[in-house]
């Protein structure tokens, strides 16, 4: 298993420790059935590692862990759909602004490709405006984080499992930018401690033996690359 971690391509030496960690951390603690970069039901998300704890003759708890090694990585999982989705609000609503006096000032910038004037594009780029190109800059950036940089939140969002840890070094470790939801693991001389308990999420019976079907799928898929 720790060959397969240090073979998968793109993947730095840290990360894969990591994994190999949480894989240890998770069967010490009565996860039996594991496995890594498990597709999520309910969303297009892989899990760096997830895991299955039997109870009896009951259904049991599914865990997800995302290992992050390096800030930029952890950040960019982190948004806050909300607070992105306002703050685009109020970029778009600037951006409206600011076309609508550019067509004032600079009728010249007008192409009339459409049958009615009120519906001609304008070819704003031709005056080179700083703010405009600035606002178009940050209205890119949000909408790309409003749609791939919420990682953690859609995840509790979605259901996709019982528990949720983010697994990190503990020098990366900030009990502020833990995301609402998760837990915390942080590994410390080459174990890793709980450093934050998670909630327990209600998930469907179905949801939750779904998961453990894709558990298995990935431990066939990383069998059958050996």
């Amino acid at each position: 298993m720790a060959e397969e971690l240090k073979s998968r391509p793109g993947e730095t030496a840290a990360h894969a420790a990591l994994k190999r960690l949480t894989l240890l951390w998770a069967q010490a603690h009565g996860y039996s059935a594991c496995g890594f970069e498990v597709q999520l039901p309910r969303c297009r998300f892989r899990a760096d590692v997830a895991a299955y704890r039997p109870n009896g003759n009951e259904i049991g708890t599914s865990a997800v862990f995302e290992c992050k090694q390096a800030f930029p990585d952890l950040r960019r999982d982190n948004g806050c759909s909300a607070d992105t989705a306002n703050r685009l609000e109020k970029v778009f609503r600037r951006c409206q602004v600011l076309e609508k006096n550019l067509r004032i000032h600079y009728p010249a910038l007008r192409i009339p490709d459409s049958l009615f004037s009120d519906f001609d594009s304008h070819n704003f780029a031709a005056i080179d405006h700083r703010g405009y190109a600035r606002v178009l800059r940050e209205l890119s950036a949000l909408r790309n984080r409003l749609f791939d940089c919420t990682k953690f939140e859609r995840l509790i969002r979605y259901c996709c499992a019982n528990l949720f840890f983010l697994v990190l070094p503990k020098r990366l470790f900030r009990e502020s930018e833990i995301p609402f939801g998760w837990g915390a693991l942080i590994e410390c001389d080459g174990n890793l401690i709980l450093k934050r308990k998670p909630p327990c999420h209600e998930v469907s019976s179905a949801d939750r033996l779904k998961l453990l079907e894709r558990i298995a799928a990935a431990g066939t898929r990383n069998v059958n690359r050996q």
